[in-house]
């Protein structure tokens, strides 16, 4: 039995208020190991513990042929991150700030922040 389309691609039952992250990159430059490993960093990060809701309802890879050199990330649709005009891929650490700025001010990054530092420009 086919399961229709719009399906497939809805939230599920109490994820329709959480952000949705997208990674676009390039197939011809073979990034897909590079974003699905941002997207392993980011879904890490930021699905919570075992006692806690998820900040994101989820990560979708979206392979790109053309323009080539490819590499942005959304959250919630707006664009947070493009390698052409940052001048390169990010860092995860800096990411993970642009990220939980957009879905989860108050959360603590850890190791991947100084303590008091919400900023993603601000790096160690």
């Amino acid at each position: 039995r086919a399961v229709p389309r719009e399906a497939l691609f809805a939230p599920a039952p109490g994820q329709e208020s959480r952000s949705h992250i997208e990674i676009h990159y390039c197939v011809g430059c073979r990034w897909m190991l590079r974003a699905a490993w941002t997207a392993q960093e980011l879904l890490t990060t930021f699905s919570g513990k075992s006692s806690e809701e998820p900040q994101v309802g989820g990560v979708t890879l979206v392979p790109v042929a053309k323009p080539e050199g490819v590499f942005r990330v959304f959250v919630g649709g707006r664009e947070v991150w493009d390698r052409k005009s940052e001048k390169g891929f990010p860092e995860l650490r800096a990411l993970k700030q642009i990220v939980r700025n957009e879905v989860s001010p108050q959360k603590d990054l850890g190791h991947s922040e100084k303590r008091g530092d919400k900023s993603p420009s601000a790096s160690v």
